[in-house]
């Protein structure tokens, strides 16, 4: 074992019998254990929050069942990958050894294709999946995969369970038993860690160590932990991309803000943290959809077809291969002029529609699908635009108490002028354009 690991790879349970949590899955009745006990086991999908024991239990069943573990993530592998640990799974089952665990992290950011590569060796029995996701399966994994997993839902750890592990952590690990860590407080370490025993155990070695370095000359192997000091030295030293957490907001805000104020190269630099991060790169589309609406607009209509169409692509294509598509999307929408036009023409019109409330439509607007609409002038001198010269008619849209009324103003942009000079020409008598 290496202490250059993170404290929660050093003590991860070597034994099923010392994983903490879960007890609907591994417990005496638990839906796990008795496939263990009937020594039929078969794939699986882990379906729960970040750090709850997924990975962790992948590998304690495969050490039960004393198969090897392969291990890939779907952030940095592609179907290249998978077929390589398929076909090593195929080449041991030559040599007569039982069928392999393939544990794959993130599940749900395999494509389409990516997971459609998993299927044949899943339903041959060359290897028994063991997925892991964030995500309800049920919208990210494919339907045929689905069929032929069990789906295991992991719950969050309780305070009771968290404590538990930090304990075991503080008894057990090579680096904290060396140290006399006395505990007063731990209601700040257990909201940082909201469920999560992987950041309570990264809080912890960073308070452990921020004192044993405060301390290197001193000989004094004391450390204390209370809330004030966690917060403190949370605060100076935590660095960690949390995609569930505070830096999630602080960082796709940064992301949104630089492509707003047209800089690319932050835009990039932000986008790389977050995949980085593991963020889900879905979300980052879906975000740059928004943005190409609502900060791009008319100005560049293209933003928003290039932004919908990176979000198709992404799904079909997957990570590692996606960071292209979302890298070029993001430079284009940041180098794109600006123009929130359409954004406030909605908003003042929501507003305005909700305080006028429900005026009356214009006689010669109306559907009229029936005799008596039409004997009450239902639709009655309406005039159709493409009958008359540039495909217009200076016709009254709007209800006769609000005529006149103007919710889109022309963005200052190349596009949006010549906009308001073709508006200005054909309604230059009702709008100040």
């Amino acid at each position: 074992m290496s202490i250059s690991q993170p404290l929660a790879d050093r003590i991860r349970p070597k034994l099923l019998s010392e994983f903490i949590g879960q007890e609907h899955l591994i417990g005496k009745k638990g839906s796990i254990t008795k496939s263990l006990d009937s020594g039929a086991m078969h794939s699986m999908i882990f379906w729960g929050p970040p750090g709850v024991g997924k990975t962790t239990l992948a590998g304690l069943l495969a050490n039960q069942l004393e198969r090897p573990f392969y291990m890939l993530s779907a952030i940095n592998s592609g179907v290249k990958d998978v077929r390589e640990a398929i076909e090593k799974a195929k080449n041991l089952q030559l040599f007569g050894k039982g069928g392999p665990l393939l544990f794959i992290d993130e599940i749900h950011r395999f494509s389409k294709s990516q997971q459609d590569s998993l299927l044949g060796a899943v339903e041959k029995g060359i290897v028994t999946l063991i997925g892991a996701t964030t995500e309800n399966p049920s919208f990210e994994v494919i339907s045929p995969l689905l069929s032929r997993c069990q789906v295991y839902v992991m719950n969050p750890l309780s305070d009771e369970q968290l404590l538990a592990i930090m304990d075991h952590a503080i008894i057990n690990d090579i680096i904290l038993k060396k140290s006399k860590i006395t505990i007063i407080e731990t209601e700040a370490l257990l909201r940082i860690a909201g469920g999560d025993a992987r950041k309570l155990l990264n809080a912890l070695e960073i308070i452990v160590n921020s004192q044993i370095n405060d301390k290197e000359n001193t000989g004094d192997k004391s450390i204390v932990i209370d809330n004030h000091i966690t917060l403190d030295i949370i605060q100076k030293n935590i660095a960690l991309y949390d995609k569930s957490g505070e830096q999630h907001y602080d960082i796709i805000s940064a992301f949104i803000k630089s492509i707003r104020g047209s800089d690319p190269n932050a835009a990039v630099y932000y986008l790389a943290r977050m995949l980085n991060g593991g963020e889900d790169i879905e979300f980052v589309a879906r975000r740059m959809v928004i943005l190409a609406a609502e900060d791009i607009g008319l100005a560049n209509p293209n933003a928003l077809l290039l932004a919908n169409s990176c979000f198709q692509a992404i799904h079909v294509i997957g990570m590692p291969e996606a960071r292209i598509i979302l890298s070029e999307t993001a430079i284009y929408l940041a180098t794109s002029q600006k123009s929130n036009s359409a954004y406030m023409a909605i908003d003042e019109a929501l507003e305005f529609a909700k305080q006028t409330g429900d005026l009356p439509v214009p006689l010669h607007l109306r559907n009229a699908p029936t005799k008596l609409m039409k004997d009450l002038g239902y639709g009655a001198n309406y005039k159709y635009a493409h009958s008359f010269e540039k495909n217009f008619i200076n016709l009254e849209f709007m209800p006769e108490k609000i005529s006149g009324k103007k919710f889109y103003e022309p963005g200052e942009n190349l596009k949006e002028k010549e906009l308001r000079i073709r508006l200005l020409e054909l309604w230059k008598k009702k709008y100040d354009y």
